[in-house]
């Protein structure tokens, strides 16, 4: 099994913050303390084999990640209730991922937040994100 000593997404048992909400063979449904305070009921599935992005993961992999999607949208709308979701995956620095351990967000949203109805696309699109054109 592909492993990394210090990823802690490779040892979710060893920080007392981290819960793991629910696992299959290859994924965990994983929720950490710290992060519920601003972001009510979000969550992440990662592979228990350690692969730097989603473009690692392998069809069971792909499988167990949709298992337990539909899984966690269950449990968070049984447990949150939410009004919508943002989900996604983050590649590379550049993307703002910073655990280089390939894991899929799972944000419930509200419509009492005060950036409802502002998802990833609309921090992408503002003006100051626009590319110099090459010449």
């Amino acid at each position: 099994m592909a492993y990394e000593e210090s990823c802690p997404f490779c040892n979710p048992h060893q920080d007392p913050e981290q819960n793991i909400v629910f696992e299959n063979e290859s994924c965990y449904f994983l929720q950490h303390n710290d992060q519920q305070d601003v972001l009510e009921g979000c969550g992440v599935i990662v592979p228990k084999k350690h692969h730097a992005n989603a473009f690692e993961l392998t069809r069971e992999e792909w499988n167990d990640t949709y298992e337990l999607l539909q899984k966690a949208k269950e449990y968070l709308d049984e447990k949150f209730s939410p009004d919508g979701y943002t989900l996604g995956w983050n590649v590379g620095e550049v993307s703002n991922q910073f655990i280089f351990h390939s894991h899929f967000h799972i944000i419930p949203r509200y419509n009492d937040e005060p950036l409802a109805g502002k998802g990833f696309r609309y921090w992408l699109k503002q003006p100051e994100n626009k590319r110099e054109k090459l010449k």
